[in-house]
């Protein structure tokens, strides 16, 4: 089987094939958690000049999303990560974290946070985020503690 590399690039959430995952990862998140807990972005929300989109690619081919959305000078989140179904266990997750930490080195930020779901259906996400260095925390920005909602962080080097 040839290996295809995965190119990661800043990206136009307004994209055609783009707005299509970001729909499923929308469709997803509101099914397994209650919408007032459900913190997922939509394409506008994606496009405002606080946040910086993603795209990962397999031969063109879109594969994989994720944003950092700006809290301060020095602390951003990590937003919208979904990869596509058929994509998962060959390493984009894994490949799109490392990508946006290292731009959100470049860019100067100090510390990554994130909120995740709960439920079974976000354990592998927890699971990534644990593996690449990402910690429980409390909530921060706007969030507020729920038994729905999972919040991570990692200070960067």
């Amino acid at each position: 089987m040839l290996f295809v590399e995965i190119v990661i690039e800043v990206d136009d959430p307004s994209a055609e094939d783009v707005q299509a995952l970001l729909a499923t990862h929308l469709a997803f998140s509101r099914r397994v958690t209650p919408v007032e807990f459900s913190f997922a972005l939509d394409v506008e929300r994606l496009a405002e000049p606080d946040v910086t989109f993603f795209s990962a690619r397999r031969a063109g081919n879109l594969v994989g999303v994720a944003a950092l959305k700006r809290l301060d000078e020095s602390h951003a989140e990590l937003k919208s990560m979904h990869t596509r179904q058929i994509e998962r266990g060959r390493g984009v997750g894994a490949a799109m974290v490392e990508h946006v930490l290292a731009y959100a080195r470049d860019e100067g930020y100090r510390r990554i946070s994130l909120e995740t779901g709960t439920t079974d259906e976000f354990a592998p996400a927890r699971a990534l985020y644990s593996r690449l260095g990402f910690t429980s925390c409390g909530p921060f920005a706007n969030y507020e503690a729920s038994p729905h909602n999972t919040f991570m962080t990692v200070e960067l080097d």
